[in-house]
């Protein structure tokens, strides 16, 4: 993917320089045009070399008929403007093209534009930069907000520049294919945890990562996502449009319950508690010389409920196995009443930033997705899903 990346002279410059490094790494085709403000701030040889890429301030710097703004407006994929200052959100809200960057932001005329302000928080607040903001949204721009925060002014309030994570996942958002658009997706991750006493709980090993890689993915192809999570050590996704924080499996299977009418696809990946303590003991069990009993009682299966209820829902449950890996996912598949069932080795999911999944229909084996990062595996699955119920895809 070609991006150029607008740099103008907010103090949160020096992120800037992060944001072109992190988008090399991801071995995107990279520019980058600084105002000539910016370029004093910080050196262009630091853009380059971080980003191995040419890097662009004169807009008179015309040769053998390549002309600057012409050019990289139309070879660019993707314009995003880190940090982004109020005087030049304003001149590209009003149409003045007095720099390289203004005038290439003139000349973009594709989706992928994206705009990350950063400044004081009276600035960010006064109502002329606001309306001068609300004229950009618009007309297509994408913002990613500041952050509320301490500024290097020494003031409290909002104008910090956001994490470069949230900016690259923008970049994913805008330039994903909508294949999922219009479909409510509800989406569960993580374990859940059911209380022995005040300080200790029953849990497992699963990290939430294949969860929010899908909520994640969803969320770019289009789709309106409610992701209900169990403890992890995990940041919610950006841009989700419903996070939802709950611990033990009741609470999750209350949760879900909530939303399950209203949503069109429903992809179960947390690792639900099967059992929990019969008793939960208020403060805390003290230790003593004789050995303690647990008794434990089952936990409502909340993917097999899904299943009895299950009307207008397209119904996608996992599968993390240890032995006859293919028989017992194709009995789970049929005794719970899904649609597509996603097979793993539970001893390698949970502990592995990478995973192989088998995806079963009812008629057996439809596609293996070989070992790979579990964002690309989620894509994976959610094409499928996507070619399966479909999308008013855009």
């Amino acid at each position: 993917m070609k991006i150029l990346v607008g740099v103008s002279s907010g103090i949160a410059i020096y992120k800037a320089v992060d944001l072109v490094s992190k988008l090399r790494k991801e071995n995107h085709d990279l520019c980058v045009v600084m105002t000539p403000d910016a370029a004093r701030m910080v050196s262009p040889a630091v853009f380059s070399s971080v980003g191995n890429c040419p890097v662009y301030i004169d807009h008179m710097e015309v040769k053998n008929g390549w002309i600057p703004h012409t050019e990289l407006s139309r070879e660019t994929d993707v314009f995003v403007v880190a940090p982004a200052t109020a005087n030049t959100i304003s001149k590209i809200a009003n149409g003045i093209a007095d720099n390289l960057l203004t005038l290439v932001a003139m000349g973009f005329n594709k989706k992928a534009k994206i705009l990350v302000p950063t400044m004081n928080h009276r600035m960010y607040m006064n109502p002329v930069f606001q309306e001068n903001l609300e004229k950009l949204k618009k007309i297509g721009w994408f913002v990613v907000e500041p952050e509320e925060g301490h500024l290097a002014c020494g003031e409290t309030g909002r104008g910090r520049y956001p994490e470069n994570e949230k900016i690259v996942e923008a970049i994913y958002l805008l330039t994903t294919q909508k294949k999922l658009f219009g479909k409510r997706v509800l989406i569960t991750a993580g374990p859940t945890r059911e209380r022995i006493d005040a300080v200790r709980f029953i849990t497992n090993a699963s990290s939430g990562k294949m969860g929010y890689a899908l909520a994640t993915v969803a969320k770019r192809m289009g789709a309106t996502v409610y992701l209900v999570s169990g403890p992890t050590h995990l940041k919610p996704p950006y841009f989700v449009d419903e996070f939802v924080s709950v611990e033990s499996s009741e609470e999750m299977f209350n949760e879900v319950m909530k939303r399950y009418d209203d949503v069109d696809i429903v992809i179960m990946n947390a690792a639900v508690g099967d059992y929990k303590p019969k008793e939960t003991f208020s403060g805390k069990l003290k230790k003593t010389e004789k050995e303690l009993t647990l008794h434990l009682e089952r936990t409502r299966d909340i993917l097999e409920e899904l299943g009895k209820r299950k009307k207008h829902q397209f119904l996608v449950g996992f599968a993390a196995e240890v032995e006859d890996f293919e028989k017992n996912a194709l009995e789970k598949l049929k005794r719970k009443n899904l649609d597509l069932i996603v097979l793993n080795d539970a001893r390698k999911a949970f502990s592995s930033e990478r995973v192989e999944v088998f995806i079963y229909n009812r008629e057996g084996l439809i596609k293996r997705i070989d070992e790979d990062d579990k964002t690309r595996v989620a894509g994976g699955i959610l094409d499928i899903v996507s070619d399966i119920v479909g999308g008013s895809s855009r």
